[in-house]
């Protein structure tokens, strides 16, 4: 007897979180592991917003929210999306969830049908189609070219198409590939979604405020105005704010889209941990300046570790313009051999032997769709940025 139904037999596990595991069990052991691996800040919550929750939980903050949150939160939402997207919405139109990735599961419950398209651009983070599949659809993956810094066109967009599309999917910055979108582009891609009535957009816009680019960031439901209805934003304040072990993400859509959401997360999670409602409102409401600062620290890694990554030979790389990761292409090394003689066929392997060699962790890019690649995060300090390009560039050399 089978113990498992088929559909969690048939999830694949998150990849990133495993690379993690593995190097933070290393360095329990005694390794000297430096870890590209983290998909989180490594900065830690600033004070202000701690303090909010502290207060909350001293002040009655510990009883069931309303599912979607306390209107308080969600106006927070609102008034947020107004003053850095002049964009109006209220309450109604949004939905606090346990971490953004719950409420990007909870978009695609919503609009998905068993046997509907999800169109993906390559590469994507690991959990889109794993979530795409427990929803029933199917994935249909746009494959981007790297030379384009892997962003999908608008002409590979309408080819995509099909009467079984449902959804687009979009994420900017991007998780891997450490790119953003210009204006003009999005811009662009929502043309072509204005011309199809039956697909809705989800936009994963966790990353919106670690932009290093010389352009700002648009919000893809602000660069169309008939299209706001038909676009579901993700977004959070794990990442700018440096929360992501809070859990709190939140969606902004329709408000059918939103009732939607609340009625599968009222059987699911329920409200987030109440005392959360005011870390939130703090982080939205309060000082800014640790996510100025953050930012600023940010963008110093991003064009330092381009420069590292650029000097070993053969590599090629996007330049990273926002999120915290850069995703070389080191196709060129596979095939070779490292000192133990194993040999290097896939990004997989090579990610393996970095890890065992020289205690390098990164994260091979076959689970974000682009087998040549490996994703290294440079939240982490610049004495380990250089401390493991070190490394990686005398392996690189190393090899046969």
């Amino acid at each position: 007897m089978t113990v498992l139904s088929n559909r969690v037999m048939n999830v694949k596990p998150s990849s990133t979180l495993a690379v993690n595991a593995k190097a933070k069990a290393l360095k329990a052991a005694g390794a000297d592991v430096v870890s590209f691996g983290a998909g989180e800040p490594d900065f830690s919550t600033p004070e202000n917003i701690i303090e909010a929750a502290c207060y909350a939980l001293h002040h009655g903050a510990t009883r069931y929210e309303a599912t979607p949150g306390t209107i308080q939160a969600r106006q927070a939402v609102a008034d947020y999306f107004k003053k850095r997207f002049n964009r109006d919405i209220t309450p109604k139109n949004v939905i606090i969830s346990t971490g953004a990735k719950l409420a990007l599961f909870l978009s695609f419950l919503t609009l998905v049908n068993p046997g509907d398209e999800v169109l993906l651009p390559s590469p994507y983070w690991v959990s889109y189609p794993e979530h795409i599949k427990l929803a029933g659809g199917v994935v249909k993956v746009i494959e981007t070219d790297p030379n384009n810094n892997f962003k999908v066109t608008p002409e590979q967009l309408e080819a995509a198409i099909t009467p079984k599309s449902r959804v687009f999917l979009l994420c900017s910055p991007s998780n891997p590939a450490g790119i953003s979108y210009t204006p003009d582009e999005i811009k662009a891609l929502a043309a072509v979604i204005a011309k199809h009535p039956q697909l809705f957009v989800i936009s994963d816009e966790i990353y919106e405020r670690l932009t290093y680019a010389d352009y700002p960031f648009l919000s893809f439901a602000c660069a169309s105005p008939e299209l706001s209805e038909r676009v579901v934003t993700i977004n959070g304040v794990s990442k700018a704010y440096a929360m992501t072990g809070w859990r709190i993400g939140y969606a902004v859509a329709s408000e059918q889209i939103i009732a939607g959401m609340t009625k599968l997360q009222s059987q699911m999670t329920s409200n987030i941990t109440a005392s959360n409602f005011a870390a939130l409102i703090e982080a939205l409401h309060g000082p800014q300046d640790s996510v100025t600062n953050m930012v600023k620290e940010f963008a110093k890694r991003a064009a330092h570790i381009y420069e590292r990554i650029m000097e070993i030979p053969n590599i090629k790389c996007p330049r990273p313009t926002g999120a915290f990761y850069a995703f070389p292409d080191v196709s060129a090394y596979f095939g070779k051999k490292d000192h133990q003689g194993r040999q290097i066929n896939s990004a997989h392997e090579l990610a393996e032997s970095l890890l065992d060699n020289v205690q390098v962790a990164v994260v091979p890019g076959e689970d974000f769709g682009a087998p040549n690649h490996i994703r290294l995060s440079f939240a982490t300090s610049m004495e380990l940025i250089d401390k493991g390009l070190d490394r990686i560039s005398s392996y690189m050399a190393s090899l046969k």
